[in-house]
């Protein structure tokens, strides 16, 4: 495999690092250069904002210092908000694409969340072969451009879906950048590893996979899984890892790993700030009623300081008996509602938050004790979407891991 930031990164490194000192050099000099611009937006960004400290006597204006980068297709961001579904790679290199292209033309929806970077860390579609990602890729989105081309013609606003740290691939290949038990890589009940949030190496390998996601002309970064795993604060001093900066910090463990969690997707941010795409972040909806999520590290109000939007999933399968509501799953209108007070508590703190897109339910929870699901239709995704409106929540987003989702739904009950 060349999963490795071997050679070609390192010189790949290098060049943008000089690329970013010229760039600097021509920004406080005042001088413009249009193709100079147009080719390396996304390499002036990077180092900018770690030498701005230096450049005090001067005053740039921020999109002329960052040279952003801008892909050439044409998306407009829906006027009445973002409501979306979730598109495996399989779907949308394969013939459900055009049954789901034909389901966003014919209802509300007008967005696709789409799987580049998967569950299990391959890529969903090939790059060029010279590509440090080139082996970890699947072949499921064969023709990219053409994916591109329909969804500029329908005007579909294309989100690329990147899951950061779950990643079995790159923790087998880098097992020093994973957690270990008993000298090997360590896997959870499903068989699924996860690599080290507290590594900056990781960062720098997800935003890469990221960047190129923005270059191919998505609108938007979702990163998925940015956490560490579940029940982590019951293994955390058993396994074997390294805390990279974070060792000797201040704080318990719990805090350093909120730390990391946040300062990647502040990292995140600024990186692919470039770019001149949103970023958002899949999030436990859990993690808005308490101050932090112990063990895997999130903090609501610290990812959502960082990011353009974020994503709470709150399918009420996934809940327990929370907001004195019991049995969830039968009560999706309730769940969602009284999930939406509480977010909106919590965003009116910050000064300038991101907007909300939830997670909801498009799929039935069969695994769930017997009394304790319903099957889900047409009036459980309504009204869900309900309780978030009327909440004024007005973004949404379908999950349904299969891709087959409710027909005749009024996605604006």
């Amino acid at each position: 495999m060349r999963i490795n930031l071997g050679i070609r990164k390192v010189v790949a490194r290098m060049w943008k690092q000089a690329v970013s000192v010229f760039a600097i050099g021509m920004a406080v000099m005042g001088i413009t250069h249009t193709a100079y611009a147009e080719d390396e937006a996304g390499d002036g960004a990077k180092e900018l904002a770690h030498k701005v400290t230096e450049l005090k006597a001067y005053s740039l204006p921020d999109r002329l210092a960052r040279f952003v980068h801008s892909s050439e297709r044409q998306f407009e961001y829906p006027e009445d908000g973002v409501k979306g579904i979730y598109v495996t790679g399989n779907s949308a290199g394969g013939e459900r694409f055009n049954t789901l292209v034909d389901m966003l033309n014919n209802t509300e929806l007008n967005s696709m969340v789409i799987d580049i970077k998967e569950d299990n860390g391959h890529l969903t579609y090939r790059p060029d072969e010279d590509s440090p990602y080139y082996d970890i890729a699947h072949n499921y989105i064969g023709d990219p451009e053409k994916m591109f081309d329909v969804l500029e013609e329908n005007n579909i606003y294309p989100i690329a879906r990147v899951v950061v740290f779950k990643d079995t691939v790159l923790a087998e290949e880098k097992p020093e950048w994973s957690f270990k038990e008993n000298g090997k890589v360590w896997k959870n009940g499903r068989n699924e590893a996860f690599v080290n949030p507290f590594l900056e190496e990781v960062w720098e390998y997800n935003v890469d996979i990221a960047e190129e996601a923005a270059k191919m002309g998505f609108q938007e970064i979702q990163f998925d899984y940015v956490r560490f795993p579940e029940g982590f604060e019951n293994r955390d001093e058993d396994l074997e890892y390294s805390t990279g900066k974070y060792e000797g910090g201040d704080g318990d463990n719990i805090h350093r790993r909120v730390n990391a969690v946040n300062d990647f997707v502040a990292y995140a941010k600024e990186e692919l700030s470039a770019y001149d795409v949103d970023v958002s972040v899949d999030i436990f909806g859990y993690a808005a009623t308490v101050e932090y999520a112990p063990g895997i590290g999130q903090s609501f109000l610290g990812i959502s300081d960082n990011v353009d939007v974020i994503s709470s999933m709150i399918y009420p399968s996934h809940w327990t008996s929370y907001f004195g509501i019991d049995k969830p799953d039968l009560h999706p209108y309730e769940m969602t509602k009284e999930y939406a007070k509480v977010e909106n508590e919590l965003l009116s703190e910050l000064e300038d938050g991101p907007t909300s897109r939830p997670w909801i339910q498009d799929f039935t929870a069969s695994y769930l004790p017997d009394g304790d699901w319903q099957p889900y239709g047409k009036e459980q995704v309504e009204d869900q979407i309900r309780g978030l409106k009327e909440e004024g929540i007005n973004e949404f987003l379908l999950w349904d891991a299969g891709n087959t989702y409710t027909q005749g739904v009024n996605y604006s009950p």
